[in-house]
């Protein structure tokens, strides 16, 4: 954590989609067992996990960025087209600290990519694994000079934390290894809600060696309406997908659970303990993107086929970035309904194959023990 002497902390993770606040788990806990007080501060998706996850905590009311999504725009689109009300919302959200600050006596600030919540009067962290955006290429032009717009914004802060490591290895590739890092930067590894649960070996142990509890695991996630359209692309694809199928909707502060079918079960949301054990207990994981979905399928040592959000550059580049190094594979969400179930078939057909070949190496392996046995007693 950082280095700064605070007692009462601020926690705000960004409310776009539900990533920005898982990442920022690890980072309450380990706040918590420093024995720091921390007060959240979140909106819409966002604010129901945190409470969910931490009911013990105060939440407050923070200005949210209100940014409108487009049935028929991609979302590059919609942010050009908002950017002055985003710049608007920043300078808003600074207000409001200001104002906060004096209320409620917090010494330090961590923001999850909010770019508004820096103080001269006490420490702030920025968290991002985005120094630089991606635009497609009619505009690719404007990346350094939006680069040099976010440096801007996070030379405001203490300190800026990038959620990543350095050298090759990296996940986030040139979204924050493609420019020099400022002096108040540094990389701080993966940051994943999976990191400090409970029985991790016993779990790991379990899922090497128990038969996979669902064929498929689809998590959905992002902002409407892509989520929604996803959504129903895979229900049109239920009567092909195998036995034991399972979608997660994102959906927290709901609990309703649905079965559709006898192949499907569908649950709104479900607690980070069981998230867990169904990623890993699922044979094919197919999910979103986001960069904290990546950060929390390399943690459990997982890959997944990357369905990115149509017109979200971040997503469509790691996409790309991790498949072509083998970590992961992808698919357009345009061609999802008529490509997926030929790649499960092949998917389970290959997986098969190679049960078959660890089968037969077990066997071969007994096989010689045993005649090594023999000679030995003969012997």
């Amino acid at each position: 954590m950082s280095e700064f002497s605070s007692h009462r902390v601020l926690v705000a993770p960004l409310d776009w989609g539900l990533g920005h606040a898982t990442r920022c788990v690890p980072v309450i806990k380990k706040l918590q067992e420093e024995g720091k007080e921390v007060i959240l501060t979140a909106n819409g998706r966002a604010e129901h996990f945190l409470k969910a996850e931490f009911p013990e905590l105060e939440f407050v009311y923070s200005p949210e960025y209100r940014i409108r999504y487009s049935k028929y725009f991609p979302l590059w689109v919609m942010m050009i087209v908002q950017a002055p009300l985003f710049i608007l919302n920043i300078y808003r959200e600074h207000g409001w600290l200001n104002k906060f600050l004096e209320r409620k006596g917090i010494d330090e600030v961590i923001s999850d990519n909010r770019y508004g919540l820096w103080s001269k009067k006490i420490p702030c962290v920025f968290i991002t694994h985005q120094l630089m955006i991606k635009l497609p290429g009619i505009i690719k032009f404007l990346e350094p000079i939006i680069h040099k717009l976010i440096i801007s914004f996070v030379k405001k802060y203490s300190e800026c934390w990038i959620p990543d490591v350095e050298g090759n290895e990296n996940l986030s590739g040139e979204l924050s290894h493609q420019y020099k890092i400022p002096e108040n930067t540094k990389f701080i590894g993966t940051l994943s809600r999976f990191q400090k649960l409970k029985d991790d070996l016993k779990v790991q142990l379990l899922a090497a060696t128990k038969e996979s509890s669902y064929s498929i695991c689809f998590i959905l996630s992002g902002p409407e309406p892509q989520r929604t359209f996803l959504e129903k692309q895979i229900h049109s694809l239920e009567n092909s997908l195998p036995a034991k199928s399972i979608l997660l909707q994102g959906k927290p502060g709901k609990i309703k659970k649905e079965n559709i079918g006898q192949n499907l079960t569908i649950l709104s949301h479900v607690d980070d303990n069981d998230f867990k054990k169904i990623i890993q207990y699922s044979e094919l994981i197919v999910c979103r993107a986001g960069y904290s979905s990546i950060m929390d399928l390399k943690i459990l040592g997982k890959s997944a086929l990357l369905i990115p959000t149509p017109g979200q550059t971040e997503q469509e580049y790691l996409a790309e970035y991790l498949s072509e190094r083998g970590e992961f594979e992808t698919m357009k969400q345009g061609n999802f309904s008529k490509d997926f179930t030929p790649y499960q078939e092949t998917f389970f057909t290959q997986k098969r194959g190679e049960n078959n070949k660890d089968s037969n190496f077990s066997t071969r392996i007994q096989n010689d023990r045993r005649s090594r046995d023999r000679i030995t007693l003969v012997e």
